[in-house]
């Protein structure tokens, strides 16, 4: 049996972890996106730019796993981040079904210009912690992380769909005449 950090009896939500990391990310994801707002950007956008870059995503797919969107709105960051010029979509080479996410150079320069807006923003957000607690705490999460994941297994960011899937006029004409 784990470890029971909680007992029933003393429980308190406020004191939760998943309560506390739910209530820092929502004070970061206000804090970055109104910083990358000045420059035009949204956090999504910025995320998806970086992962493109450092190569940890190479399609929409994987990025909308990775953050837990659904596809269809992630198609539309895409979308806004191709007009703009800082990406650019090409069939894989390797399986022409996959559609693969390339920086162009206006997109390499844009998250060079971001970068340091971030960095800063992340440092400020950590600024109470010390070099050696800043370093546990991203050991614990990293651990954390790879626990939640081996116990829901690798589909346990999959996006939610954006809207309930709503019944075909066919499927809604079968439900009314088997209630007849």
């Amino acid at each position: 049996m784990p470890e029971q950090h909680y007992l029933p009896a003393t429980y308190r939500s406020r004191d939760s972890v998943g309560y506390l990391i739910r209530r820092l990310y929502t004070l970061l994801l206000a804090r970055f996106e109104g910083a990358l707002a000045q420059a035009d950007f949204t956090l999504t956008q910025w995320i998806v730019l970086i992962q493109v870059q450092e190569g940890v995503a190479r399609t929409a797919s994987d990025i909308a796993h990775d953050l837990g969107h659904d596809t269809g709105a992630l198609t539309r960051v895409i979308d806004q981040l191709e007009a703009r010029g800082y990406l650019q979509r090409r069939r894989s080479a390797r399986d022409r079904r996959q559609v693969e996410l390339r920086l162009t150079p206006a997109g390499h320069a844009i998250v060079k210009k971001l970068l340091p807006l971030v960095v800063d923003q992340t440092n400020e957000a950590l600024a109470p912690l010390s070099p050696e607690e800043f370093r546990q705490l991203q050991r614990q999460l990293v651990r954390l992380l790879d626990h939640a994941q081996s116990i829901q297994g690798d589909d346990a960011v999959a996006p939610a769909p954006a809207v309930a899937a709503r019944p075909t006029r066919t499927a809604a004409r079968r439900t009314t005449r088997a209630r007849k």
